[in-house]
């Protein structure tokens, strides 16, 4: 058989290169070998060192450090500066995770109450009922009492309470002539009143039970009783009642001082402007 000659090249080239390769696998496996020879003789170095003097104060001294660094790591830990937790998101990342939440405060269970108040408020805005003459003018100066107040309401709920509200004051002004230069007052306006109320409160929600703001709310009819007379005592003029419709609406808080008393403050307008006093519950 005839084998050609780029077959037969290439069957030599084959054979000359796993020559080559046995030659290299063959001086690597001698230096493993000389290795392998000389491990003997570093293992009695290394033992020879670790014998000596100087190696042991070494040893002594690393045993003092990891022992204070184990002390360290403790006090760290007990003191909570150790890794935080971390909770897996989604995207590949992590976060620490949120504080606990604080408890929220319970109000306490509300138990339904008789509300009594009394109290004083100024300036008394009856003066403003007055009747105007086209012959006589009020002088600026007024003396009142009052308006006192008082209300009962009963308590259904922690927002509102309902009840009777009543108001009782006088006022008095000087009427002057026109033309008249005497400083002596010609005749006197005197009023009288009763009211009577339906007082709605509203209170506004808060957590502090020592303190409750309110909005009050009262609607109802007035009682007059005037009189316009002169320094003799007869009567100068006689004109028709001030209106009968009485109202009231003020923004206050209640200050709870004890658990059945306390005291109240408030502004707004109707029969007065400021009013305060005492409050009792029942």
């Amino acid at each position: 058989m005839v084998t050609s000659f780029p077959v037969a090249c290439s069957s030599k080239i084959k054979r000359m290169a796993k020559l080559q390769i046995d030659k290299q696998m063959e001086k690597q496996i001698l230096e493993i070998v000389n290795v392998m020879k000389e491990i003997p003789a570093a293992l009695n170095l290394v033992q020879n060192w670790l014998s000596d003097k100087k190696f042991l104060f070494m040893k002594k001294y690393i045993t003092v450090l990891s022992v204070f660094l184990f002390l360290a790591v403790a006090a760290e830990a007990q003191y909570g500066y150790g890794p935080r937790t971390r909770v897996y998101v989604g995207g590949g990342g992590y976060r620490r995770p949120h504080p606990p939440r604080r408890p929220v405060q319970k109000r306490p269970s509300f138990q339904p109450t008789v509300n009594f108040s009394a109290g004083y408020g100024f300036p008394n805005l009856d003066k403003n009922q007055f009747a105007q003459f086209s012959d006589a003018y009020m002088g600026n100066t007024y003396t009142q009492n009052g308006p006192f107040t008082g209300a009962i309401d009963y308590q259904f709920s922690r927002n509102m309470s309902i009840g009777v509200m009543g108001t009782y004051g006088k006022v008095s002004v000087p009427y002057y002539n026109y033309g008249s230069s005497s400083a002596t007052p010609d005749f006197t306006g005197k009023l009288e009143n009763w009211s009577l109320m339906l007082n709605m409160m509203n209170y506004f929600p808060t957590y502090d039970s020592k303190v409750e703001p309110y909005l009050r709310t009262a609607v109802g009819i007035n009682n007059w009783k005037q009189d316009y007379v002169d320094a003799s005592g007869n009567k100068a003029a006689v004109v028709a009642d001030p209106s009968q419709f009485a109202y009231q609406a003020s923004l206050g808080a209640r200050f709870n001082l004890s658990k059945g008393a306390g005291i109240y403050l408030e502004a707004g307008y109707g029969k007065y402007i400021v009013s305060g006093g005492l409050t009792l519950k029942f």
